[in-house]
């Protein structure tokens, strides 16, 4: 009888270790489930946060290069501007050159028909 109860607990125990060791697999397979699905799930915004930061690389890149496209551009209008001032300057020289000129011719003129009348009258 004893060996009998024995035997019982030790069958028991058997059914109980064997639900138990079905249960621990049931039990990893699901943690191991759960762990898959949040690292998918987190490898999704992973992965969209790492094609984003792409993009924004090669629009820093689109950047900088018009950046330095646009300085360029802009050092050759700087210097088209001085061209041009400076031309403004040379034309404003021959202009005031003109009229001096024209003032000197005025007064030699002047001076030349003022000579002619004062021979006329002698």
């Amino acid at each position: 009888m004893l060996s009998s109860l024995v035997k019982e607990h030790q069958a028991k125990q058997a059914v109980r270790k064997e639900s138990q060791d079905i249960k621990r697999k049931e039990a990893v397979d699901a943690a191991n489930e759960l762990t898959n699905a949040l690292v998918e799930h987190l490898n999704v915004g992973v992965a969209q946060a790492y094609l984003n930061q792409k993009k924004l690389d090669a629009e820093a890149k689109q950047l900088h290069q018009s950046a330095i496209v646009f300085s360029k551009q802009t050092s050759q209008w700087l210097s088209l501007i001085d061209n041009f001032n400076c031309a403004l300057k040379e034309l404003g020289d021959v202009e005031n050159w003109t009229r001096t000129i024209e003032n000197d011719m005025r007064n030699i003129t002047t001076t030349l028909e003022y000579a002619y009348k004062v021979t006329q009258k002698s």
